[in-house]
Order: structure tokens, then sequence, then C-alpha cells
């Protein structure tokens, strides 16, 4: 069983594979597992890292559509937050990525004209993978944000998912809970 703790450190270290730092990704895991909206003091804390690289953290999962800095009336401090699609956004930035690289690949095919035969037939199968998944995926996204706001939003749509499927059980986890004592 993984706790908090190895659980926030893990996200640290996956993110980086994905462009972020390994503070990014563990706020992303602290953020992941917070109830309510954290002040920075508090994430800084949590993480035991500056301040300072907390603010400039959030601001890139801010920039990236995973977070959102949230205002509270009376306090002059910034709380973040997932926002409610932040899964989507991460999928949605992947694409970007691999889109980038499509381009990159296509500019070189563009002038491989005396590339032998297997880089060019490299190239076009590049072409016709990332036309397929794309697609797809985009499909897949397109559906999702449409299922979501027919259920009041991402948040009320999973949170929907998850009693429908404790109701098919027979059981929710309140009910578990207290049978277990």
């Amino acid at each position: 069983m993984t706790d908090r703790h190895t659980f926030i450190e893990r996200m640290g270290l996956t993110s980086e594979s994905d462009g972020l730092s390994r503070i990014a990704g563990r706020l992303f895991g602290a953020l992941l597992l917070a109830d309510q909206p954290r002040s920075l003091d508090a994430l800084a804390e949590q993480l035991d890292v500056s301040k300072a690289s907390v603010s400039t953290e959030a601001r890139r999962l801010v920039e990236r559509g995973v977070a959102e800095r949230i205002g509270k009336t009376g306090d002059r401090r910034d709380y973040y937050a997932l926002t409610p699609d932040f899964f989507a956004q991460i999928v949605r930035f992947r694409l970007n990525r691999w889109s980038a690289l499509h381009r990159l690949i296509r500019d070189m095919e563009a002038d491989s004209g005396g590339e032998p035969r297997v880089v060019r037939e490299r190239f076009a199968y590049i072409d016709d993978v990332h036309a397929f998944v794309l697609s797809r995926v985009e499909a897949a996204l397109a559906e999702w944000s449409e299922r979501a706001r027919g259920a009041g939003g991402a948040r009320d749509r999973t949170r929907g998912a998850r009693s429908r499927g404790a109701r098919k059980s027979g059981t929710s986890r309140g009910a578990a809970r207290e049978r277990l004592g």
C-alpha cells in the first residue's frame, strides 16, 4: 500500500518524464490528494520546499490548465486546487507535445526527397500512426467533454460514476466503513 508521502514523491518522479519539474509533480500529487484548496504556505510546508518554488510551479500548473488559483474573501493569500477537468487537460497537453514532434517530422519529411527509402517509410509510418491516434483521442476528449457538460461538470460526473458503481455492487464506502467499525 502506498502512503500519501510516497505517492507525492512518486508523482514528482513521474512528472519529470512529462517535462515538469519534480516539485511541480509533487505539487500536483499534493493537490490531487487535497480535499480543499491549499495555500502556498501550506503546500510549501507539506512539500518541504520554499514558497517561491511552490509559487513558480503552481503558476506552471495553472498555465497548463491543470490547477487554478482561488481567492478567499477576506484572505489575501492565494489558494490552489486542481481544475475540474485536470486529467483531460493533461491529455491535451500531451497531444500538443506529440503534435509538435509530428510537425518536426513533417518538416524533415518535406525535405527528405534524397533520404533513403527506409527513412521515408519511417516518416510515413509516423504520419499514419499520428493521424490515427490523434483523431481517436480528440474524439474521445470531445465525447468526454459532452458527457461532463451533460452531467453538470467533470467533478460531478466523476462522483456520479463512483456512486453508481457503488450502487451496482450493493454497497458504498460509507456502509463498508460502518460495517468495519
